[in-house]
């Protein structure tokens, strides 16, 4: 039986367990409202829409937003991905999606996982996977959770500064730690802020400290940005680590791993390089770099495994404009908005693929809103959108490209609206 978190959802009981964000069902009261006009959409065109998504949103009808997800996406996903790189193992970032389904998937799969929180930690034990498959890869954490991962078995944990190695170095005796380093992350669309990592030469000494308080200096890690275009964005900073490597061999501690992050992009109104296309840049850059005594890899996409697995379906909820000016821009007004889900839109940074059922039809530019009242909940307004001019209210849309980042930003009942439903099909 479908719910609202799955097709094929695992017991019941972990799922109330994992999600503390119900999807909020009616009571009995006044009848439900009209749902969307449902959509006759032209398949013709090019879109990222599977035949399973196609065939769920034929039978199901809802007068709220939905994200539906196809595992058989997520699946090829890794599978291409892990072909591309076979010597680094993956570790997918659970913030991307951590719907037990996905987890679960991934974790027969052999996935390993990167958790940003002990709550994290606790869903990939519940997925199936064992604690040895989980990098704690926050590099700020609190020292209590640290301790509970452990005990957990966790033994892999991410810092940035001697404070953090302490804290590990208190409550997880004998873990292996990673030090992430700052990179530009120059052409991601998603750039990532200094808010992670340290300067490369402050990670030779905050190594040196974990080695001194007793803990395995394992390894550098690095985050290029995420939905990074640029197939060589990994040598700069692949370029940073062998440096230093080699400084702390001369101090007689040997490193031996790289952790590549994440960066792999799902495909949104652009074309993307492949899977391939990176796996050979990045494997060019480890050579380049470390010779023939290649350090062991991971690396842990997100996005660019539950990316382009997911669709929103949403509908339109008016169509305005701001004054009676011939050239006055039209207003599109979705159900859906920065609060539930699509907090991405920022400064614009994703721009996702928006299909309509007049496709084909005249276009005209259009600025793309959410439903709250709250003025920041404006999606697209700097570059917008061509949209048909036949659109109208009640109209269904479809957002492509969805499954990553969406469901986890929504907001919990912001200006009374229920968080974004997901089915996993």
């Amino acid at each position: 039986m479908l719910h609202p978190h799955g097709a094929e959802a695992a017991d019941p009981d972990l799922t109330r367990f994992l999600f503390a964000q119900p999807v909020m069902p009616s009571k009995a009261g006044p009848a439900p409202r009209n749902p969307a006009t449902p959509g006759i959409w032209n398949w013709e065109t090019p879109c990222m829409v599977t035949d399973r998504i196609k065939d769920f949103l034929r039978t199901t009808r809802s007068d709220e937003p939905f994200l539906v997800v196809d595992l058989d996406v997520v699946r090829d996903n890794f599978t291409r991905l892990a072909r591309a790189l076979p010597e680094s193992r993956v570790f997918y970032a659970v913030k991307a999606n951590p719907a037990p389904e996905i987890l679960a998937l991934l974790a027969r799969l052999g996935s390993s996982f990167d958790a940003a929180s002990l709550t994290e930690v606790e869903m990939v034990l519940a997925a199936g996977a064992g604690a040895d498959r989980i990098s704690f890869g926050n590099t700020i954490k609190k020292e209590r959770d640290i301790e509970c991962a452990y005990r957990l078995g966790v033994r892999m944990f991410a810092v940035d500064c001697p404070e953090e190695v302490e804290k590990v170095a208190r409550v997880a005796p004998g873990s292996r730690v990673f030090c992430r380093i700052l990179t530009d992350c120059e052409g991601a669309e998603w750039p990532l802020s200094r808010k992670f990592g340290c300067v490369p030469q402050m990670a030779i000494s905050v190594l040196q400290h974990a080695h001194a308080l007793g803990l395995e200096a394992h390894g550098v890690s690095f985050h290029v940005g995420s939905q990074q275009p640029d197939t060589n964005a990994w040598d700069r900073a692949l370029a940073d680590a062998s440096a230093i490597f080699r400084s702390l061999a001369d101090r007689g501690i040997h490193l031996k791993m790289v952790n590549l992050g994440g960066g792999f992009p799902a495909r949104y109104l652009k074309d993307v390089p492949t899977s391939e296309d990176y796996g050979k840049a990045i494997f060019g850059a480890l050579r380049r770099h470390f010779g023939n005594r290649l350090p062991e890899t991971i690396i842990e996409p997100g996005r660019g495994l539950v990316g382009d697995a997911g669709v929103i379906r949403a509908e339109v909820v008016l169509v305005s404009r701001k004054s009676d000016e011939p050239d006055a821009a039209r207003w599109v007004y979705l159900d859906i908005g920065k609060f539930g889900g699509l907090a991405e839109t920022m400064d614009e940074a994703i721009r996702y693929p928006i299909r309509t059922p007049h496709d084909g039809e005249r276009t005209m530019p259009c600025v793309i809103a959410g439903p709250t009242c709250d003025s920041a909940d404006v999606l697209y307004e700097k570059t917008p959108y061509e949209l048909p001019v036949s659109l109208s209210v009640g109209d269904e849309i479809l957002i492509e490209a969805t499954g990553a980042y969406t469901t986890t930003y929504a907001a919990n009942g912001f200006n009374g609206f229920a968080p974004l439903k997901s089915y996993i099909i």
